[in-house]
């Protein structure tokens, strides 16, 4: 598949995996809408990608739901089309259940899970009518299994599991693709902005991602999947991906396992 004069729509474009996604689809010839809260970040991020010539910016607050749809219509004016919905933008958690309050439960579900799924919906009619669109999700490891300090994280990321690959199965006769994708640990400032349990950010670095995969090498990986037309990639170190498979054939030793990570 090439890449090339394809419209790309990119939420959570100004920073980590998204900024990284951003620069590869650029480099592959893609046209880009770049979208995050962050319109002096997104700007930055333009800069790198070849500027205002095919790099458009449209700032989006994907937790502000009745601004969606009208944003999917401005993003659908700019290029007159969308081949590509990546829908990246996300926050993470770290908190214990017993210690997070139901704001959290709902800022989580509102930014990772409601936000996606309205711009899908929004978008989807377009594709439809071309008979042809690929949506990119990124999901996480985290969305194949409960993870300690995560639990409405990994609530928000098997309900994007559930929602597009019901999605899939009824739009692929119409030309609709839905590729999810899991990371692992990926070099990025994801733990900086998490929610504590008060609703207040976790403003450190995790060392697993401190020393995980470079956000370039994951948007590689991600570009040759799409590429490649795959349902679903997990993305990081082996002893990483080997835990989706663990949860499969082995799900009493995973427990055993992430229950020591407290």
């Amino acid at each position: 598949m090439s890449f090339r004069d394809r419209v790309v729509w990119i939420t959570g474009a100004s920073s980590g995996i998204g900024e990284a996604v951003a620069e590869a689809f650029h480099k592959a010839g893609a046209r880009l809408i770049l979208s995050a809260r962050r319109e002096d970040e997104l700007r930055r991020v333009q800069a790198k990608c070849g500027g205002e010539l095919n790099t458009w910016v449209l700032p989006v607050d994907v937790s502000q739901n009745a601004e969606l749809a009208e944003k999917a219509r401005a993003a659908l004016a700019m290029f007159g089309a969308i081949d590509f919905l990546v829908l990246n933008a996300g926050i993470s958690q770290r908190a214990l259940t017993r210690n997070s309050e139901e704001n959290v439960y709902r800022q989580l579900m509102e930014t990772n899970f409601f936000g996606p799924e309205t711009l899908a919906r929004a978008v989807l009619p377009s594709m439809l009518e071309r008979k042809s669109g690929h949506f990119v999700v990124i999901s996480s490891i985290a969305g194949k299994f409960g993870v300690p300090l995560r639990s409405g994280y990994s609530a928000t990321k098997f309900a994007l599991h559930g929602f597009f690959e019901a999605l899939r199965a009824e739009e692929s006769r119409n030309g609709i693709r839905v590729t999810m994708v899991c990371p692992g640990f990926i070099r990025t400032g994801i733990s900086l902005s998490a929610l504590k349990g008060d609703g207040s950010k976790h403003a450190v670095m995790d060392p697993e991602l401190a020393q995980g995969m470079p956000a370039e090498e994951c948007a590689r990986q991600i570009l040759t999947g799409v590429a490649g037309r795959k349902q679903e990639i997990c993305v990081g170190a082996p002893r990483e991906r080997a835990l989706v498979y663990m949860k499969r054939f082995v799900p009493g030793l995973l427990a055993r396992m992430v229950s020591r990570r407290i």
